[in-house]
């Protein structure tokens, strides 16, 4: 932007982008709006799943005795925990996961998979996997993949603070 729009008072003129920052901005804002939308496009047409419960699912399935705390689970899904709340009330009535306390001190929650929600994520994976190399890691080469998870562990570093 070229244009110096009025600021706040007292406050400093905005550090506007350079070209070269515009152009690696506006494809990265498109990407990070279109990729979840077509992941979670893939996993209802062919699992009946959205995007968020798949994810809920998978980060059960890799756990630990396959259970988490729900405030960790929150975190590792970037979901909030109204929304993980409900998205596990539904995963619950699927039969996909158990809801309990946790063992360890007896207060908060941990969510469980049970054996029915692994079966649906062995299911499911496959497809999902395949969208995922499809739409990321077949269009880069062996280098932009390692750029790519340099670039994309130092941006969310930065996002996560």
């Amino acid at each position: 932007m070229t244009a110096t729009p009025a600021t706040g008072a007292g406050s400093a003129a905005p550090q506007w982008l350079s070209e070269a920052e515009m152009a690696a901005w506006l494809p990265l804002v498109r990407l990070v709006t279109l990729l979840p939308q077509r992941l979670d496009k893939q996993l209802r047409e062919e699992a009946a799943i959205g995007h968020v419960y798949y994810q809920i699912l998978a980060m059960l399935a890799e756990a630990p005795d396959q259970q988490l705390r729900m405030s960790e689970l929150a975190g590792l899904t970037c979901t909030s925990a109204s929304r993980l709340s409900h998205a596990v009330t539904a995963l619950e009535a699927r039969g996909w996961v158990a809801r309990c306390p946790a063992e360890q001190d007896g207060r908060g929650h941990v969510t469980r998979l049970t054996d029915a929600g692994r079966a649906q994520v062995e299911r499911t994976a496959p497809g999902h996997v395949a969208e995922v190399r499809r739409r990321v890691f077949d269009v880069l080469t062996p280098d932009e993949v390692d750029q790519l998870q340099r670039i994309a562990t130092k941006l969310l570093a930065a996002v996560s603070t």
